[in-house]
Parts: structure tokens; sequence; C-alpha cells
């Protein structure tokens, strides 16, 4: 039940569950399309139960947990095999009398789950029932029944059409075999998850029948399950299958160029093979642009997020074009210099929330230029970086501009929560970094340095972006080192006294491609870095020294507000960490250690992917997202910088 699958259709909708087969979060179903791609995501059905009759002994092989614990049916006790070809969840049911396989993917670019049963060679006959569940809401809440509620019910070929509530429709098919209609509500399944995250964890589900069919030995049945009015024939079952398999082997293709699994695995079990179709499950095309689905199950479009993952999602996968169209839509969006930081999930406009994203912009353009040296791309978007650094020069919202009196990056108003530290509750900053952040001027410094070399290279002057990056490097130090404790302050407040907190943010001083300390001050940040942030899955949010600090990311929304960025480990903060450890020590081996244990993480919480945060005390447990694109993204880009081809 901790370990949980996940598919995805390139539109963000995606099908998830547990290997038991019991749904443990509102988030987990067979079937939440993206009926507006990336967003208006819905739950239209939750899953399907199996039985099997073998000769009249009759075997379940689904599960579900109830309200009061009650676990039933219990058909995991059944399964004796389960594994991920590619990305494809594969389970294996023996019983007496039969072997029963069952694949399950997603059509690319289309709301439609696909699974595909088998019954093994030397099995004998069998009657399968398949038993759906369906609703039709948002993937954020939860269906409550109604006796007298009875969902539109009609037969399309080869299976029924379900209208759960007006304007919203699937179908449920399968090649072979009847269905029969018998309606009727589940009640009060629990989701533990929910329950452990202090959120509401009971919901009802609506059956509309069930299929039944015959198989003999060797014989394939596809169930189809799509977000419309689907009456086209059904594929083959083997062809469909083998049609996503294939995609899967052109994806490790491209990325073909990258070294070798870290850990020297066979494949198919490599840590790298694996990450590269991991990256598959974010790279999106919605209705209006290509984006990244920030993580898996709750996120959708940040703009921080995918400008940070996408050297790793895009252009260390060989996917450039992807890369390419992501900037090119991005830029679309920039407005009064700044990024979105979200597309909410409603479709209403986006919320310009961070004053890093449209820096981080400029750092994935760099890293994409690197590689292609795409010059009508530069030509295309150097408007839009000039436009981003004179805004942030000049003043936009949230008070973020440039301090004339020593060029350094100031941001944030009162209650604001502007760089990727920005948990709020009830309109309180849990980590209020308002002022001269460190990772933002590292960043501002960086975007200087690039818009200035892309202004000579295209014949723009260069001189007000090279003078103003001259101011930065002249007060950086100055301001941001900390003498008495080797590292450098985490944020300078608007009335100039400098927070010491011990946080991840300062090597971006030290990682990105034009660093600004350098020598015994770079050495001696590394060193405290690495003894108080570093562990096993990522860096601390917070030194365990510091008496803000919270080791565990647990309980209800405020209690894991509380410890989001006071101390939880995130992994993407490795993609830094290894270039700073790699720029000042020139030690490859060592940054690459730092992978080994990510093998045995893919075995757990997202199989197959990287979580979004750990808990910042040992054992380290995976929490939040199962599956979030820049750990995904900050683990491939290191790897490619630590094989020798990245910049």
């Amino acid at each position: 039940m901790r370990r949980e699958w996940l598919v995805t259709n390139g539109l963000g909708g995606y099908a998830s569950g547990t290997v038991a087969g019991i749904n443990t979060r509102r988030y987990h179903g067979l079937l939440v399309a993206a009926l507006t791609p990336p967003v208006a995501r819905t739950l239209l059905v939750a899953k399907v139960d199996e039985q099997v009759d073998v000769g009249g002994r009759l075997f379940d092989l689904g599960a579900n947990e109830y309200h009061d614990g009650t676990i039933s049916p219990r058909g995991f006790v059944h399964l004796v095999g389960f594994g991920l070809e590619g990305t494809v969840p594969t389970w294996t049911f023996a019983v007496p009398g039969a072997v029963v396989e069952k694949t399950l993917w997603m059509e690319r670019h289309a709301n439609r789950t696909f699974v595909r049963y088998r019954l093994a060679p030397g099995s004998g006959p069998v009657e399968l029932t398949i038993q759906p569940y369906v609703t039709a809401r948002d993937y954020h809440a939860l269906t409550k029944g109604d006796p007298q509620r009875r969902f539109d019910i009609g037969r399309v070929p080869s299976g029924i059409r379900v209208s759960p509530s007006p304007g919203v429709t699937c179908t449920l098919r399968l090649s072979g075999g009847i269905f029969e209609l018998a309606p009727d509500w589940y009640w009060k399944f629990l989701y533990r998850e929910e329950r452990d995250r202090g959120l509401d964890c009971l919901e009802d589900l609506y059956v509309p029948g069930r299929f039944r069919a015959r198989l003999a030995p060797g014989d394939v049945l596809l169930l189809a399950a799509a977000a419309e009015a689907d009456e086209a024939p059904l594929p083959d079952p083997t062809d469909a299958y083998l049609s996503e398999r294939a995609r899967h082997d052109r994806l490790l293709q491209l990325a073909a160029h990258l070294p070798g699994d870290p850990l020297g695995i066979p494949e198919p079990g490599g840590l790298v093979r694996r990450l590269v179709l991991a990256a598959d499950h974010f790279l999106v095309t919605g209705q209006t642009r290509r984006t990244v689905v920030a993580g898996y199950h709750w996120f959708t479009d940040w703009g921080r997020d995918t400008m940070v993952a996408l050297p790793g999602l895009a252009l260390a996968t060989g996917r450039l074009e992807d890369a390419r169209e992501i900037l090119l839509s991005s830029a679309s969006a920039v407005d009064q210099g700044m990024l979105p930081n979200r597309f909410p999930d409603d479709g209403t406009p986006p919320e310009y929330t961070s004053a890093d994203a449209a820096l981080w912009y400029l750092y994935a353009v760099h890293q994409y230029l690197e590689r292609t040296s795409d010059r009508s791309l530069l030509a295309e978007l150097y408007p839009v970086a000039r436009d981003i650094v004179t805004h942030y020069r000049d003043g936009t919202r949230y008070g973020i501009r440039a301090d004339p009196e020593d060029g350094l990056l100031e941001a944030g108003t009162p209650g604001s929560a502007l760089t990727w530290m920005d948990a709020r509750i009830a309109g309180r900053a849990v980590t209020p970094r308002c002022g001269k952040a460190v990772d933002l001027n590292a960043l501002w410094y960086n975007a200087l340095r690039l818009v200035g070399s892309w202004g000579r290279q295209l014949g723009d002057d260069p001189a007000p972006w090279d003078g103003a990056a001259a101011a930065v490097e002249a007060s950086f130090l100055p301001r941001f080192h900390y003498d008495r404790g080797g590292y450098l302050y985490d944020v300078i407040a608007p009335d100039g006294v400098p927070d010491p907190a011990l946080r991840p943010n300062q090597l971006l001083a030290l990682a990105l491609p034009h660093p600004l300390v350098h020598g015994s001050l770079a050495r001696s940040i590394l060193e405290r870095v690495s003894r108080e942030l570093l562990t096993p899955v990522g860096l601390r949010s917070l030194a365990p020294s510091d008496p803000a600090y919270r080791g565990h990311y647990a309980g209800g929304p405020q209690s894991r507000d509380e410890a989001y960025h006071q101390g939880t480990a995130w992994p993407w903060w490795f993609g830094p960490y290894m270039k700073a450890l790699v720029r000042v020590t020139g030690d490859r081996t060592q940054a690459r250690r730092l992978l080994a244990p990510f093998r045995g993480h893919l075995l757990e919480a997202g199989l197959g992917t990287i979580s979004e945060i750990f808990d910042g005390d040992s054992p380290h447990e995976p929490r939040g997202c199962i599956a979030q694109a820049w750990s995904v993204g900050a683990l491939l880009e290191a790897w490619e910088f630590l094989g020798g081809t990245g910049p």
C-alpha cells in the first residue's frame, strides 16, 4: 500500500494507484482526465476490481479499504509478481488453476486508459469479472453518494457510456464479453494517506455494473476507459501494448548520449534509464502551450519548477524540440518582466508571485543554447530576456528591483513569499525572506552576465548589463559573507539585518554558470553545507542546529507547511550541490556516489521516479508528491554534467 504506480498521457492526465490495488489517496484513479489540458483534471474512473471463476471457485483480485479499517476483498493475497515494463505497471496473480497477468497504460495525448488482461498458457479456462467504480469530480475533491442518485448509463459497442453529471461522459469498453447493468453505490472508502495528512478521507463511489468474459489459456482482453463518447473500434490488445513499449524505446534512444548507469546496474533496472523514462511523465502538451507538470499527483504547471527542471527533463534526455517549444511558449507568458509562478487548475489567470521564475528561465535558455547554438531562437527570445532584466533593474511587482546603492536585487512585501521557499499559513510567510536573498542575487548576477553576452552576439549594446553585473559582483561578498560562520547569509532584511540561517540557497553562488564565490570561501561554504545539510536523498532546507529546524514533515496542513522549508530535505538541491562540489574540489567520483541511494528509492513511494521531499531526520522517509519534476530533472542534469558532457 506504500508503493504507488503512475502512468501519464502527455496532456496532464494520469492513472495511479498502489501495488496492492487499494486506493490510498483521493488522487488515485484509473482515469484522471485533463479535460482542459494540462488542467481541469477530473477523476472519472476510480478503479476496477477483478474476480476470476476457475471451475466454480471464485477468487478476488481487487482490494479496497473502508472507513472502519475493513479491507475487502483481499485480492493481493494472490499477487505473486509486480514490475514496471518501462513505465507500464504489470501484475501477476496466481490462483489454483490459473495465472492472470494485468498490464496498464494510457494512450499518448488522449484521455484514455488501457488495461490488458492475459490468461497465461497452462491455465484452465476462467470467467473474468471486472467491476468499475465511477464518479465525476475535481481530483482535489471527494464524492459523497446519494442513494436516490443514478448516473445516466447507455450502451455503446463493447461496453457502456456513463454520464455522471451534465456535460461529463466517460465510456468503459471491453474487447470481449458482455456488460451486465447492476447500478449501486459503494460507501465510505478510506483513503489512509489523506487521513494521515489531516484531510477528508472518505469517499462514496458508483458501480454501474460489471463486465463478464470467458478466457481460454493465452487469451488477451483489453479494457478501455475514456473521457468521451468513445465508439471507435478497440485496438488489438497486444499491438496497443507494443506501441507503448516502442515509444519508451524511442525515448531511451534519444538519451543514448548520456553516460552509462552510475552504479553499473544491468539493464533494465538502471537508474539513468528509469530517470529518462520518469522525465516523460512531466513533459506535457496543453491546449495553448507546451509545459511541465511540476508533480504528481496534485501540482500542475509552475513557472519556477518548469525552468529548474527543464535542463534535465528535456535537454539531458535529448528532447531538444520539446525544450525549444516550452521556452517559446513560456516567453509569451512573461509580463512586467515576470514569469508566472503558477497556472491555476481552474483556468483562471496565472499568478505572478515568483521573484526567481524569470531568472531561472534565463538559466534554462542558456542551457539550451549551450547544447544547440540555436541562433534563431536566441534572436527571438533576446527581447524577452532584455525585458526581464530591465524590469528587474527598474522595478516590478512586489517590490522587486535592483537597489541603486549596491546593485543587489531586493524583493518582497509584508506577507509575501516570492522565492522557492514559498509556504504561507493564513497570510503569513513561514520562511520570510523579504529583502536581498542570496539565491535571488546569484540568479540576478547570472541573468545580467547572460543577457550581456547575448547582446554582444546580436550586436546590441551590452554595457548596461555588464555594468549592472559588475556592481552586483562588487557588492555581493561584502554584504553576504558571514565571516564568523564561514558561509553566506541567507537574506539581508530590508532594515539591513542579515539572517545567518544555514540553508542550501547559497549554493547557487557557487554552482551557476557565473559563480560569485571562489577559493577558500567556496571550500568553507561547501564544507558547512556538506556537514549540516547533506543527506542521502537531498539537502536539508535548514540546518538541524537551528532552533527553527523541523526534522519531520507530517500531520495536518499547518504542521506540514511549518516543516516544508524548515529542515525538510529536497532532492532537487543535489543538482546545484554536485556542480558546486565538482567546481570546488574537482571530484566527480564523489559526486557520482551521491546518486547511489536513489536506486533504492526507485523501489519505494512512487515506483520508478523520485519523490518531492524527504524528512530531514533519519531514516529520511519520502514525503509530498510521489513524482516531482525538479527532483527527476536535477538528477538527470547532474548526471549529464558529471559524465563530462554537461556545460
